[in-house]
């Protein structure tokens, strides 16, 4: 009997760690270029448009993916610096009666593509691949200082009855360069 508990205890905590590998398997993966003036910011989102994320969107919820990123300043002594901010933003809404995804992306609030189509992998790429993004300007930045983008996402609506790919905290990319002009 002892060795029957032991071994149920043993699958508990092999279940247990097998659904936290897979919360966590979600990344970003961040690439910054210095060019032209600005800070060309390509960032991909892996393994988010997952089952449960199809279902929602699927429900004819508008779901929403928030990436915040930052570029700082690596400093050695005290908390890095924030040199600038901005806020991208992927929506996806599906229309039950037409079957067709209408999408939308924004850059600080602001409408910057719109696009209907009735190919999921077009959604899934729109809400979770982006290209050389302008989002920063680089006369700001020092010459050979040492730079990073941190690259933040969530998920809105976050208070869902059902399980989101990242429940409690939001997945975080970071990728480091110097400025050279």
């Amino acid at each position: 009997m002892r060795r029957n508990k032991g071994r149920g205890a043993c699958v508990a905590v092999l279940l247990l760690l097998l659904a936290a590998d897979a919360a966590f398997a979600q990344t970003i993966h961040v690439a910054p270029l210095a060019r032209d003036g600005h800070v060309l910011v390509t960032f991909r989102l892996s393994d988010a448009f997952n089952e449960d994320v199809r279902t929602a969107v699927h429900s004819g919820l508008t779901i929403t993916f928030v990436y915040e990123v930052e570029l700082k300043r690596s400093t050695t002594l005290w908390v890095d610096r924030t040199v600038a901010a901005a806020s991208v933003t992927a929506g996806v809404r599906y229309d039950n009666l037409t079957r067709r995804y209408h999408v939308t992306r924004k850059e600080d609030g602001r409408i910057d593509r719109t696009e209907t189509t009735e190919s999921e992998e077009v959604v899934r790429n729109w809400l979770t691949d982006f290209d050389k993004l302008p989002l920063f300007r680089s006369d700001r930045l020092e010459r050979n200082g040492e730079y990073y983008l941190r690259v933040r996402a969530h998920t809105t609506p976050r208070n869902a009855s059902f399980v989101w790919p990242w429940q409690h905290a939001d997945v975080v990319g970071l990728a480091k360069f110097t400025f050279i002009p």
